[in-house]
């Protein structure tokens, strides 16, 4: 089932390729999917673009205005935009598909994904979807975040940069210094810059970057109400270097097992495992030392373990 999923989707079939994302986002079949997405050293590399900063900067319309300029320098393009998991449903609000309006250019690709409270605006295997995205042979992808807070900036693993929105009359340059995001940005874009008090915000953030000068970092005045600054934005990213490494087929082998074993424990802990509890009561009584403890947990995990379906 999957691996005629994959050949169709190999071939253009763009349904083939959201039906594999919509098993990635429930987390199925993942074992079967991991292996089919393992790239060779040909497989060319999309340029991976995150987008981060609080709910209701803008982030939506921005990439919205982006895209015409991706599509006119002849990139086909993919948007993975996290959304707020629906309280009823479990799936995404689709606000920011919204904002980026519609489009039947076959060089747009445009999903939204649902992002579960507490885990850094993300959704669920990520990296996985990215994998997808470069398999079907998108040139650039767009990653956005749900706009979890300012310290939200765990995109930027999975992204050759990262561009941090800020905007007037938002918060101070003290609330920026203390959760340190400025320094995790490739590209800063003061958005909606046409309010009064953007030329204070730019010196603001330029003078929180002077306080820990290690790297250059654009600052960049955007302005979508008056459709100003997104071509340089634009060029601003084509120039940045690609800092995404692509994990070894080990490292990937090891993220896997690190992830089954979370799964499995918690499998355990919440059907309250009989062999789980006698383990953890001989380690704290001192019968068992922190490294046996740890390998009877592992085989214990090991036997746990089971493929998913």
């Amino acid at each position: 089932m999957i691996g005629d999923l994959f050949a169709r989707m190999r071939r253009g079939d763009r349904n083939a390729l959201s039906r594999l994302l919509s098993h990635i986002a429930r987390g199925e079949f993942l074992d079967d999917i991991r292996s089919l997405l393992i790239p060779s050293p040909q497989t060319p590399s999309a340029r991976v673009i995150a987008f981060t900063g609080s709910g209701g900067m803008g982030k939506s319309t921005l990439i919205g205005r982006l895209i015409p300029l991706v599509r006119a320098a002849n990139h086909r393009i993919a948007v993975l935009a996290c959304d707020p998991q629906s309280p009823l449903s479990g799936g995404a609000l689709l606000g920011d598909r919204f904002r980026m309006g519609s489009t039947s250019d076959d060089g747009v690709f445009i999903r939204s994904l649902a992002a579960l409270s507490g885990s850094s605006g993300l959704a669920k295997h990520l990296d996985l979807m990215i994998d997808a995205l470069e398999a079907f042979g998108f040139d650039v992808i767009f990653l956005e975040t749900v706009g979890a807070g300012q310290g939200d900036v765990a995109v930027g693993q999975h992204a050759d940069a990262l561009v941090l929105l800020l905007q007037p009359e938002s918060g101070d340059d003290v609330q920026w210094e203390k959760a340190g995001v400025l320094e995790c940005a490739d590209v800063i874009v003061i958005h909606k810059a046409d309010l009064p008090t953007a030329d204070q915000t730019m010196a603001q953030v330029r003078a929180a970057l002077d306080l820990s000068p290690s790297r250059h970092i654009p600052v960049l005045r955007v302005s979508t109400k008056l459709n100003q600054g997104h071509a340089e934005l634009w060029q601003t990213l084509e120039s940045l270097p690609a800092r995404r490494l692509r994990p070894s087929i080990a490292q990937r082998l090891l993220h896997h097992l690190i992830e089954s074993q979370e799964q499995s424990l918690h499998k355990l802990e919440t059907q309250a495992n009989p062999e789980l509890a006698k383990l953890l009561a001989d380690w704290q009584a001192g019968t068992l030392t922190i490294a046996a403890a740890a390998r009877c947990l592992g085989a214990l995990l090991l036997t746990s373990y089971e493929p998913e379906a």
